[in-house]
């Protein structure tokens, strides 16, 4: 049984998200820098997880770091897990959605905040709630 309070079967996901979204989503892909929809979206609102709609990151939180793809500073609180990543050759900290476990990203220590965070995002894993 999954640990998380969302569960659908993978066909379940395939028949929900576009084949980006579940290339991202649920097989732990990532969108080529600088061409995803939020990377420069500076509204004021939520983002929330494309798959389930739980609110992630508050508008304020989001900053231009010149990587190419969406940053925030803080997390909303217990909207994350965070899961050791040593993929690729790196050592990095993944962030999934606490809610159904979809790929959102990475965190970094590299912040320009007080919080020191960078949490480095897919555009095509989040959506936008204009609130």
């Amino acid at each position: 049984m999954s640990k998380y309070p969302v569960q659908k079967s993978e066909a379940e996901w395939k028949a929900e998200l576009t084949e980006e979204q579940y290339r991202v989503l649920r097989q732990k892909g990532t969108e080529r820098p600088f061409t995803g929809e939020f990377n420069m979206h500076f509204d004021k609102g939520t983002y929330e997880c494309m798959a389930c709609h739980v609110a992630l990151f508050d508008s304020t939180t989001k900053f231009d770091s010149g990587c190419g793809w969406p940053s925030f500073d803080e997390a909303i609180e217990g909207s994350i897990e965070y899961v050791r990543d040593t993929s690729h050759g790196m050592i990095r900290t993944e962030i999934l959605c606490a809610n159904c476990g979809s790929h959102l990203g990475h965190v970094f220590d590299d912040g320009p905040t007080a919080s020191g965070q960078r949490y480095c995002v897919n555009s095509v894993s989040i959506d936008f709630d204009k609130k």
